[in-house]
């Protein structure tokens, strides 16, 4: 009965980010970062890791100063970790969290562009590439790919675009 009970728990989690995700996508940005910062507080430093990282992952993308993107997906990739405050990261993270590595690293490269640090975001392009094994091929695997590629060749524009 217990284990019903977080499961049924542990959907609702994911009920809520869904709901959150959806006023965002609606336009109500700053409804949706209210709901998803008030989720984070109540989880806390000690809840499920796929929540936790799920939640960072699109607090990231409610970010209007970019400082503040890359510290929410570097909270992701924490959370993905299971790197909480005390805690060792997990050896074996679940499936679900592995999946999300390749998009986590990602963006982490996107803010590093944003930010005019190319090398730092090279090194997670590389991250997220190697990472790419444990994505399905199926619409979001293929896209997850060609958005790694597309930041590849705007590093590559950029990189031309600086030589003299």
């Amino acid at each position: 009965m217990a284990k019903e009970r977080r499961e049924a728990s542990d959907d609702a989690v994911m009920t809520r980010i869904g709901q959150a995700v959806m006023l965002h996508r609606a336009g109500d940005r700053e409804e949706a970062r209210n709901r998803l910062a008030a989720l984070w507080a109540e989880l806390g430093e000690d809840g499920d890791p796929l929540h936790r990282c799920t939640l960072a992952h699109y607090l990231a993308d409610l970010q209007d100063d970019p400082d503040d993107e890359l510290l929410w997906d570097a909270r992701a990739l924490a959370a993905a970790d299971g790197g909480a405050a005390g805690r060792p990261p997990a050896d074996h993270p679940s499936r679900a969290v592995r999946a999300l590595y390749p998009s986590l690293h990602l963006n982490l490269a996107a803010d590093h562009l944003k930010l005019g640090r190319p090398e730092a975001a090279r090194a997670q392009l590389e991250r997220a590439r190697a990472a790419c094994r444990v994505l399905p091929d199926d619409e979001y695997g293929d896209g997850v790919r060609a958005a790694i590629g597309r930041l590849e060749l705007r590093l590559t524009v950029d990189d031309a675009d600086q030589s003299p």
